[in-house]
């Protein structure tokens, strides 16, 4: 794969989940807006996005076509450490940008430039800890 379609591959991957995320958050508010309904909806929002991303980035970023529990027990427990830090940056900006602004759409703006920076430092650390025995396949005079 080329570093032109491993950037395409990761952004639309990474928008995939953004939107499932934040989707999981909008259909949780819906339910309540007070302070609980936002811890869940943020947390249940990390968690839908996270795994959806773990999935396309496992065989279609990272090449891992490793299949059985076990496999993918270890790789997600890992995948899921790194998205720890990656996490917090993105739930402070998403938090910062609604104490600051108090809308639903600044909100998302926050989650959204949250979300692309702890994506850009997620492959980093994915790339060198979770995958680093998967090929990366790099053709072409792109890469």
């Amino acid at each position: 794969m080329t570093v032109r379609e491993l950037v395409f591959r990761y952004t639309a991957f990474a928008v995939i989940a953004t939107l499932v995320n934040l989707g999981t958050q909008r259909f949780i508010l819906t339910l309540g807006t007070d302070a609980f309904f936002y811890a869940a909806a943020v947390a249940a929002g990390t968690l839908t996005g996270l795994v959806v991303k773990y999935i396309l980035d496992k065989r279609w970023i990272f090449g891992d076509i490793q299949t059985g529990l076990k496999a993918h027990g270890r790789k997600f427990t890992l995948y899921t450490i790194m998205g720890v830090f990656t996490t917090a940056i993105f739930w402070s900006s998403e938090t910062a940008f609604w104490l600051i602004w108090k809308t639903d759409f600044m909100r998302e703006v926050g989650a959204i430039a949250g979300l692309a920076v702890g994506y850009f430092v997620k492959y980093q650390l994915d790339r060198r800890f979770v995958f680093s025995s998967a090929q990366l396949v790099s053709d072409g005079p792109d890469s």
